[in-house]
């Protein structure tokens, strides 16, 4: 390699040491010899001088400097479902429909619950593997940006070339980007509308990650909320806005309230459910509605409408199903 290039840390590298990613695309360039180009300033993050084992974060910008030709970069492969056949075909199909904004920088889609954002154990079947089939003819495939779970429907957006990621990426490092969840919950919380400020950490296991409260050594969680309707004492409609972006933060805050999201059976147990068959046993938790600048300085505000499973739930309850687009309104919790 002959030039600097600048390269993309992409959504599944997020959270590597930089040596380890620096070892995925040029595998030839020894250890020692990347310690002296970061010593020196010739790798940077952002600009910035950073030690090897500094964790990347999605869309950060790696300079590289000229490199020896056996070191040239090796593209990160591109991931690809490993389930094939009916169910990749039917999948690709939806998230064609489940487009809800495209533009030259920016792709939205209203992500069906169910379907993992990455790959993982046991999950053959993703979004990241599907990337292709939403690139529209694109010099470049979509690139992930943010993270929604599994179970969690709605909002996601991804990035149409490297340049989109990187600042789309900032935008969210900088926390310049509104995200809105509607929820329905167990019980009613108390008071209508506040903050929770509960720190949270992680906790392996057998069953899969858990997250916990944990305020002597958690990362600090921060969390919106405010009542829109509620069926008595009996079920809620929540609007809640996190302004940090903690693993499973809604859910774990949600029971530190006393009221579980609906259907959340990993955080909130047998409390998490209510009796009968008209409600389905799957979790209420839906992304709204995100705002935030676009890379060319307007502001992008998109809506998802309710999943079919959480509409029933609302009639049920009686809620008003809202629909149409978001307004500023909306935001202010």
């Amino acid at each position: 390699m002959t030039a600097v290039q600048t390269l993309t840390v992409a959504a599944g590298e997020a959270e590597l040491r930089l040596d380890r990613w620096f070892k995925r695309h040029f595998p030839a360039v020894a250890h020692g010899r990347l310690e002296k180009l970061l010593r020196t300033g010739q790798v940077r993050v952002d600009g910035k001088r950073v030690k090897a084992s500094h964790r990347l974060s999605a869309g950060e910008a790696v300079r590289v400097p000229p490199l020896d030709e056996g070191a040239a970069a090796r593209p990160s492969p591109t991931p690809k479902p490993t389930r094939a056949g009916a169910a990749a075909e039917r999948m690709a199909e939806m998230l064609l429909r489940a487009v809800i904004h495209r533009d030259d920088w920016v792709i939205a889609i209203d992500k069906p619950a169910g379907l993992a954002v990455q790959g993982g154990s046991g999950t053959d079947l993703h979004l990241d593997g599907l990337l292709d089939v939403l690139r529209f003819d694109a010099p470049e495939r979509p690139r992930l940006v943010h993270r929604l779970d599994r179970d969690t429907s709605g909002v996601l957006l991804l990035a149409r070339n490297a340049r989109a990621a990187t600042l789309l990426g900032e935008t969210f490092r900088h926390k310049t980007v509104k995200k809105l969840y509607w929820a329905a919950v167990i019980g009613l919380p108390r008071p209508a509308a506040g903050v929770i400020d509960l720190a949270l950490s992680k906790l392996p296991g057998r069953g899969g990650e858990r997250i916990r409260p944990d305020e002597e050594d958690g990362r600090r969680a921060v969390t919106r909320y405010r009542v829109r309707e509620h069926a008595g004492d009996r079920a809620a409609w929540l609007a809640l806005m996190p302004e940090t972006g903690r693993t499973h933060q809604l859910r774990v805050h949600c029971v530190a309230m006393g009221t579980p999201i609906l259907g959340d059976g990993k955080y909130g147990g047998a409390g998490a459910f209510l009796p009968g068959r008209e409600i389905e046993r799957r979790l209420h938790l839906h992304a709204r509605a995100i705002e935030l600048p676009h890379p060319e300085g307007k502001l992008l505000r998109l809506a998802a409408p309710l999943p079919d499973h959480m509409k029933a739930t609302w009639r049920f309850l009686g809620f008003n199903i809202t629909a149409g687009a978001a307004k500023p309104a909306d935001f202010d919790i």
